[in-house]
Parts: structure tokens; C-alpha cells; sequence
């Protein structure tokens, strides 16, 4: 294309000579020799220009070699980066399912840790109550018996006297000699029951 942008440039050159009348020239001679440096220009111009033409091809092809190389290595990267990607979505998929499973037993967990707590506060209640009432009846059972080993010890000290009282009678009656009896009555203290 450069090489026929330059031919038509010589074709449309016009040479526009001034005559001398007094000497003759040889003006078809000139002519040729304007026409032959024309050719030999036009001539170098084309080999110049096939020349850069063969040179910008092979540049071109090389460096059409080397993109098509560095596009199948984009290409090889961008599939590879694909493949990361989709394993990266699934995994994030993966891992928001297992937070919201977590987050759900999480609540559960929440929530039945929130009613072992009353269940809790209320068996803690019921033990207190039970506590005290077990205590109250301790109280009272620890009264009853100190009534009953003051009973018991009432009854021991009367059983003693009568004994002892049964003792002298037995040996007022081998001897012979009278004596005088007195009986204790001793009243027995009725509990009352609860």
C-alpha cells in the first residue's frame, strides 16, 4: 500500500523546467534522466518498503505467537481461576449453612439452657422450703425427745423409789418390827402429738 501511495506521488510529479532559448538542450535526455532517478527512487522506495513490510510480518508474527501463547496462559489461568472460584462459592455455601446450624443450636441450647435455669430456681426454692421445714421438724422432733427423756427420766427415778421402796417392804417383812408406809404418786405428763 505504502509502495502504490508512492507511485502515484511520482506519477502526479510535474517538472516544470525554465528554457534558455540561447543554448539548446536536449530535453528528451533530460527527461530520461529524470525518469530513470524517478525509477531508481520508486525502485529503492519499493525494496524500503517490502523490506519494513517483511520486517513488521515477522514482528508481527512473532509477536502474534507470543500472544497467542500468553492468551492460552490467560486462558489456562482464568479456567483454573474459575474452578478456585466455583470451590470458594461452594465452600462459602458450605461454611454459612454450618453458621446457621450452629447459630440454631446455639439458640436451642440457649433456650433450654434458659429453662434448666428456672427449672432450677425452682428446685432450688422447693429444696430451700423443704430445708426449712425439714429443719422446723428437726426442731420439734429434738423437743419431743428431750420431753420424752425427761418423761423416761421421771419414770427411771420412780421406778427406783419403787424399787427401793419394794426393797425396804421385803425386809420390813422379815422382821417384825411396824412400819410406816407413805406411797409416792408420781403423776406421768401426758405429750401431746403433732
Amino acid at each position: 500500500q505504502e509502495l502504490e501511495e508512492l507511485l502515484t506521488e511520482i506519477k502526479d510529479v510535474s517538472v516544470v523546467l525554465g528554457i534558455d532559448n540561447a543554448c539548446k538542450l536536449d530535453l528528451s535526455r533530460i527527461v530520461e534522466e529524470v525518469r530513470a532517478q524517478y525509477e531508481a527512487l520508486a525502485l529503492r522506495s519499493w525494496e524500503e518498503a517490502e523490506a519494513l513490510t517483511r520486517r513488521k510480518l515477522n514482528e508481527g508474527s512473532s509477536q502474534s505467537g507470543t500472544y497467542g501463547a500468553h492468551l492460552l496462559d490467560s486462558r489456562r489461568e482464568i479456567a483454573d481461576l474459575n474452578i478456585q472460584i466455583q470451590k470458594l462459592r461452594s465452600c462459602i455455601v458450605s461454611q454459612k449453612s454450618q453458621c446457621l446450624y450452629l447459630e440454631e443450636h446455639i439458640r436451642e441450647a440457649g433456650e433450654h439452657g434458659e429453662v434448666a435455669l428456672k427449672d432450677a430456681k425452682a428446685k432450688l426454692v422447693k429444696l430451700e422450703e423443704a430445708l426449712q421445714k425439714s429443719k422446723e421438724d428437726m426442731a420439734h422432733l429434738v423437743k419431743e425427745y428431750q420431753e420424752l427423756m425427761n418423761i423416761k427420766l421421771a419414770l427411771d427415778v420412780e421406778i427406783l423409789t419403787y424399787r427401793k421402796l419394794m426393797e425396804g417392804e421385803e425386809s420390813s417383812m422379815e422382821q417384825p418390827i411396824p412400819t410406816v408406809i407413805s406411797a409416792v404418786h408420781s403423776r406421768a405428763k401426758h405429750r401431746k402429738w403433732s
